[in-house]
């Protein structure tokens, strides 16, 4: 397990908070632990995940896992957020503890509910069917130049993954 990955989640908590107005949201509660779970989503056209948030009562793994979620899901769309999996959690924190391997899926779960309530939002069509629409075409520079931060002489820093 990475656990210096691990502290940094537990502690900046990216994407933890709730969303005004989102598109779709879902929750599931873990009788196990007592641990809920909630994601929030706002989905543009192309059925993208524009932006993404989570509430949790969890501990740190249920901290962490969520904000991995979080990654991995903002910008995919509907159907590719749906398709990720307790393996491409585990991989992003190089494994979990043997009693801490069950808080990928319990993450999933709460996901899936949230785009399960989107979908279902546009079968009932209070929400537009936004996989019918066009998704904007971003130049390359316009979204490095949003998501790299400008030194102070002006340079863009930009991280490899």
């Amino acid at each position: 397990m990475d656990f210096q990955k691990f502290q940094q989640l537990v502690e900046d908590r990216p994407g933890f908070q709730t969303m005004d107005h989102p598109t779709a949201s879902g929750e599931y509660f873990s009788d196990s632990c007592g641990d809920m779970y909630n994601f929030f989503l706002k989905v543009g056209p192309g059925a993208v995940i524009e932006d993404i948030s989570y509430f949790t009562t969890g501990c740190g793994f249920g901290t962490a896992t969520c904000s991995l979620v979080v990654h991995l899901a903002r910008g995919k769309t509907i159907d590719e957020a749906s398709a990720i999996s307790e393996h491409d959690i585990d991989s992003e924190l190089q494994g979990y503890p043997e009693k801490k391997k069950d808080y990928p899926q319990r993450a999933l779960e709460a996901l899936h509910v949230a785009i399960a309530d989107y979908r279902s939002k546009v079968a009932a069509g209070t929400v537009p069917d936004y996989a019918a629409m066009e998704a904007p075409v971003r130049p390359v520079a316009a979204a490095v130049k949003d998501a790299a931060p400008e030194s102070s002489d002006g340079k863009v820093l930009i991280r490899l993954r």
